[in-house]
């Protein structure tokens, strides 16, 4: 486990695995750490042969926080978008997508498998977009294109993602009953994760890191980032989508959007699943990313 300084940003990161092992990267959604890919889901990674790059996206964790640039004004983020202005951002998901490229490098690796979910997945979209000549193989999990048409999260799933949380820094239960809260709404319906598991992750993160303005930052990139489609169109690396039949938050429209525009991609829905990784789908996403990377 190390800080290193990548595209100009402070970047937390840590290796597990054999040297000799298929190197992949793994990036975690929006507002979350890379606590996120759980120890025993990253063992059985390293088991199938990886040799496993976790890393805190910049704003969050134990990475650089851009708490100088402010919170952002999501109206006009996307009222600028709407007028196909830019949207004025602290950073943008193309900035995020660079520095684990920049990681990549920094660790020496020429070529690597990448893999994100949620907003980790349009990060992994925009890598092998961007950045092709290192992606031996991109999975997107619980992802989505940015097609503006596609069907919205449930307002309880939504509410539950952007409502304001209690101070963690003077109100720590309070900041852990509403995690707890979110994650019991966008979780996956048949497979729901004892509450005692859900606090001791809560209780843990906050351990780790209180930083709650990084969400906001992060959302904000998400909002002003583009239409993949058209991109995604263009890739030729292989590629598996793997996403909830029953995500409440990104709709498994999202995933299939994502499929349907990606030349090489293969589907993978799982049923049950909602908007996180209960250990029971553990198989079938280690077997997702599999189908990618023996592809490649």
């Amino acid at each position: 486990m190390s800080i290193a300084k990548v595209n100009g940003v402070e970047i937390w990161h840590d290796v597990i695995g054999p040297e000799d092992g298929k190197p992949i990267l793994l990036i975690s959604g929006v507002g979350t750490q890379s606590t996120r890919w759980k120890d025993d889901f990253v063992a059985q990674l390293v088991d199938r042969g990886y040799r496993v790059i976790k890393m805190d996206n910049r704003d969050i964790g134990l990475s650089q926080k851009f708490t100088d640039a402010g919170l952002p004004d999501y109206k006009q983020i996307l009222a600028d978008k709407a007028a196909g202005k830019t949207p004025k951002v602290a950073y943008t998901l193309s900035d995020m997508a660079a520095d684990g490229i920049a990681l990549l490098d920094h660790l020496g690796l020429e070529k690597a498998h990448v893999c994100g979910f949620s907003m980790g997945g349009m990060i992994v979209q925009l890598m092998a977009i961007e950045h092709p000549e290192k992606v031996l193989s991109m999975t997107s999990v619980m992802s989505t294109t940015g097609n503006p048409d596609l069907p919205r999260a449930t307002d309880e799933a939504m509410a539950a993602l952007t409502r304001p949380r209690p101070d963690a820094l003077t109100d720590r239960e309070g900041a852990i009953q509403s995690r707890i809260e979110t994650d019991k709404v966008i979780g996956s319906p048949a497979y729901p994760i004892p509450e005692a598991q859900l606090r001791a992750d809560a209780e843990a993160d906050l351990d780790r890191s209180i930083h709650p303005t990084g969400f906001a930052r992060q959302y904000a990139a998400i909002l002003a980032t583009r239409d993949r489609r058209a991109e995604l169109q263009k890739l030729t690396m292989p590629v598996s989508v793997i996403h909830g039949v029953e995500d409440p938050l990104v709709p498994v429209s999202g995933g299939r959007d994502t499929a349907e525009n990606c030349p090489t991609a293969e589907m993978i829905e799982i049923p049950g699943m909602g908007h996180n990784f209960p250990p029971e789908v553990y198989e079938q996403v280690l077997d997702g990313i599999d189908r990618a990377v023996s592809r490649a």
